[in-house]
């Protein structure tokens, strides 16, 4: 068989880490599939590895933006997909608008699935953009003869939306990149640390409406203030919007910058370092389809402080304490939990490090390509 993917949508973040990780770790011999042709722009195929079954073509229109991509998906890809005689297209960032079939996609981003969080960015271009994208999806779902999904959680959310999917459908989580996993470090009891030598806290996100680090941040300010030797440090890009909002939180609790840090972006290859410097992982999401980052602290081996929202529960488990991310009385709670109990510490980050072993990248490629394969026999 021959496997075509559009990967027309796929530019950076999640989605190609993603597709880069699925086809190098993938055998699609083993699924009955002899190749497999991607289309995309430039520079998401130049991060594809060469493989011997793999052919990449670049099509001009993929440079551009989201309307001439559309139309591309519209009116040119079915028939590149007929004269390479494909036998099934997966279309894994979440749309497609193809008349080919049979056609897999992916449940991506549940923000728009969501009327709560989506409601964050009420008035706003995002919010315009997200009432777009839940209905696009929508219909891309409903017409698919197969979805994958990351979690379960978001495949109750989303079919609460579309109703009985016409295709199947199966939940594949995400890998996890092995660089993530740290040698073991016994945790250290509060009383070694000072205000000059703080216990590390580190939340590691973009900063953003459904992201809540102002609410981490106002938690350590009270610890803080009651004589807790700790600091936080927020990793990630941000939302202008979202970064306003922490700016005045940070103005009013820490204006010297003392122990609330910001660095912004780090490359992701260097994010195992970050939290090698860190004592304790917060993670306060509210909406998440398959949170990676909270997989990557898991690795780490940091004890994990985490929202009681969306899938963290069903990914981590036993593996963390739970807080209501838009309480700073509850995060404050779990983080005075943690810091004060090295056992406490010890005995939930080993159980996530457990736990993040069953995410690998080869599972991942080895269960997607079994379901595209059961697809396709369908037909």
């Amino acid at each position: 068989m021959h496997l075509g993917i559009d990967a027309s949508n796929i530019r950076d973040g999640g989605g190609m880490t993603h597709l880069v990780q699925l086809l190098r770790a993938a055998e699609p011999s083993t699924c009955g599939f002899e190749r497999v042709t991607v289309w995309a722009a430039g520079n998401t195929l130049e991060a594809l590895a060469p493989r011997s079954w793999l052919s990449k073509c670049r099509e001009s229109a993929l440079e551009g933006n989201f309307l001439t991509r559309a139309l591309w998906q519209r009116r040119r890809l079915g028939q590149l997909l007929r004269e390479n005689s494909c036998d099934l297209l997966f279309a894994p960032g979440g749309t497609f608008v193809t008349k080919f079939r049979p056609v897999v996609t992916m449940s991506r981003n549940l923000l728009p699935f969501e009327w709560q969080e989506m409601s964050r960015y009420r008035g706003s271009t995002i919010g315009l953009r997200l009432l777009l994208l839940r209905h696009v999806q929508s219909r891309s779902f409903r017409s698919a003869s197969g979805v994958i999904f990351l979690t379960e959680h978001a495949r109750g959310a989303v079919t609460k939306v579309t109703g009985l999917l016409r295709g199947s459908a199966q939940t594949i989580p995400h890998g996890l990149d092995p660089s993530f996993y740290q040698p073991h470090r016994p945790p250290r009891d509060i009383r070694e640390y000072s205000p000059d030598n703080p216990f590390r806290i580190i939340y590691v996100s973009i900063i953003d409406l459904y992201k809540h680090q102002w609410h981490v941040a106002e938690a350590v300010a009270r610890l803080r203030a009651a004589g807790c030797p700790v600091s936080l440090t927020l990793v990630g890009a941000s939302n202008p919007a979202a970064l306003r909002r922490l700016n005045a939180t940070l103005s009013k609790q820490d204006p010297k910058a003392e122990y609330l840090h910001v660095v912004g972006h780090v490359p992701h290859k260097d994010l195992p370092r970050e939290y090698a410097r860190a004592d304790l992982c917060v993670f306060a999401s509210s909406c998440e389809n398959m949170p990676n980052i909270l997989l990557e602290a898991m690795a780490s081996g940091l004890a994990i402080a985490c929202s009681n929202r969306g899938p963290m529960p069903e990914v981590l488990g036993e593996g963390g304490l739970y807080f209501d991310p838009e309480s700073p009385d509850e995060i404050a709670g779990v983080l005075k939990q943690f810091i004060a109990s090295p056992e406490l510490r010890q005995k939930h980050s080993a159980v996530a490090v457990m736990r993040a072993r069953q995410y690998s990248w080869e599972r991942c490629a080895r269960e997607t390509f079994g379901f595209l394969r059961n697809v396709a026999a369908g037909r």
